[in-house]
């Protein structure tokens, strides 16, 4: 089996996928943190392509970074000074080839993750 990231960010709040949140993948080696790339979600709240496609997966320790504050701005979700809830980090382990998926289910006052399939 060949090993890859996805993440899927569902809106909890207003119950449907988190379209045009984005996302940053770090590669954690050390006290090296090392930026791979930013996507951004899609209408299904998912990104258009591999978060860590096969051909780049490596195991290791990664860090994703959820930009929720510009997404709740931008639906219109009442602000707060500061927002509550605005960059959330999830850092996490893969450790052997096999398909990793990060999601997030988000609110403006909580959020949850897990490893999902």
């Amino acid at each position: 089996m060949t090993g890859y990231l996805t993440t899927h960010v569902l809106d909890t709040a207003r119950g449907c996928p988190a379209e045009g949140l984005t996302i940053e993948l770090y590669r954690i080696d050390g006290d090296t943190r090392s930026k791979l790339k930013t996507l951004v979600t899609n209408d299904d709240g998912r990104t258009d392509e591999q978060i860590l496609p096969a051909e780049e997966f490596a195991p290791g320790e990664y860090e994703l970074i959820f930009y929720a504050g510009s997404y709740l701005d931008a639906t219109g979700t009442p602000p707060e000074d500061p927002r509550f809830l605005d960059v959330i980090p999830i850092r996490f382990g893969m450790s052997e080839p096999s398909h990793y998926h990060v999601p997030l289910l988000l609110s403006p006052f909580g959020y949850s993750t897990y490893r999902g399939s």
